[in-house]
């Protein structure tokens, strides 16, 4: 794909090879069970309410209006540190900045969607991002193909991880956010709403970067190091999240990176313009505690965890090809991260 056109994701290439079997994937809530890791508990004072809350059937910012609703705050009082699946059963945490009057008892709020298991309260908001990660319970349904190699790409993606590609849920309704970010960024269309101005910059942003991975992976460097690379603190080779300032690679993983960088021009130069700064990202998504059972001949249930900002579909990609019942390609769920 060249700075032509965005209109279509490309088939971003797995790093091992294709077990050849599939699966349904969510044919049940309860098929897909995540519970967010936090990266600290309520200590029982401060502005703001901290809520535990499992959902069923309901995305996170529906959650979110009707906690504002009931605790008659805007919704921008109510946070949250990641967006979690509508369809599956989630458990994560809320904050509402409440600093003064009686505090409501929001554990009796009832909701066919949703229930709060407990409340307390913190001395900050829940901000995007305020997270160690999620714990995954995966049950894949309806499994056809051969067993010795789904096991195979089982024990690979638990020993060396997986590319840690963005999800598809990142660009919108068949990658259109990519194509919007591209006219945005190009002055063909003019995006006034701040937040459709940042899922366009976070869509082009991400697919930039899942360009340099499908290219290393394509050249036959997954899970190598090459010269220049910039490591994280785990000690793994990072990829650019575009923005302002040079490539903090050097050698040869500069050289890959800016060639990604010149074949979309548009994008990336749009993205120094538009203010983003250089970041980077782990090339490499390590599932942690990994574990795997066949309660059934044709039911796998995978459990796992990752960190922040990785995909459980990049998990389930590189073992099997799955679909979803239709009535989930009606709508888009959210990324969990």
């Amino acid at each position: 794909m060249t700075d032509a056109q965005y209109t279509t994701l490309p088939q971003w290439p797995n790093a091992y090879p294709a077990s050849g079997a599939s699966a349904t994937l969510k044919l049940f809530n309860e098929d897909f069970i995540v519970t967010e890791l936090p990266l600290q508990l309520p200590s029982g004072e401060g502005e703001h309410v901290w809520l535990d809350i499992e959902k069923n059937g309901a995305n996170t910012a529906f959650v979110a209006q009707q906690l504002a609703e009931a605790a008659g705050v805007q919704e921008k009082d109510v946070g949250y540190a990641g967006l979690k699946d509508r369809y599956a059963i989630t458990r994560q945490w809320f904050s509402i900045y409440l600093p003064k009057g009686e505090t409501p008892d929001l554990t009796q709020l009832q909701h066919p969607e949703f229930k709060v298991l407990s409340q307390s309260r913190h001395v900050k908001k829940l901000r995007p991002g305020d997270l160690q990660g999620n714990r995954f319970r995966i049950v894949l349904r309806d499994v056809t193909g051969d067993r010795n190699a789904i096991e195979a790409n089982l024990k690979a993606v638990a020993s060396h991880g997986v590319p840690n590609y963005f999800g598809a849920q990142r660009f919108g309704h068949d990658g259109g956010n990519v194509e919007q970010g591209r006219s945005m960024l190009a002055r063909e269309i003019r995006v006034r709403n701040p937040k459709k101005k940042g899922i366009y910059l976070s869509a082009v942003r991400s697919f930039v970067f899942n360009e340099v991975l499908a290219l290393r992976i394509q050249q036959g460097l997954w899970g190598k190091t090459l010269p220049g690379d910039v490591m994280d603190e785990a000690g793994r080779p990072t990829g650019p999240l575009w923005g302002r300032g040079r490539v903090i690679a050097t050698d040869q993983a500069q050289a890959l990176e800016n060639g990604v960088a010149e074949r979309h021009a548009t994008l990336c130069d749009g993205m120094e313009h538009a203010g983003l700064d250089q970041e980077r990202r782990a090339l490499v998504a390590s599932p942690l505690e990994m574990s795997w059972e066949w309660p059934q001949a044709h039911q796998l249930v995978l459990m796992f965890s990752l960190r922040a900002g990785n995909y459980a579909t990049s998990v389930l990609t590189e073992i099997l090809r799955t679909t979803e019942p239709d009535r989930y390609a009606e709508n888009e769920s959210a990324a969990v991260e």
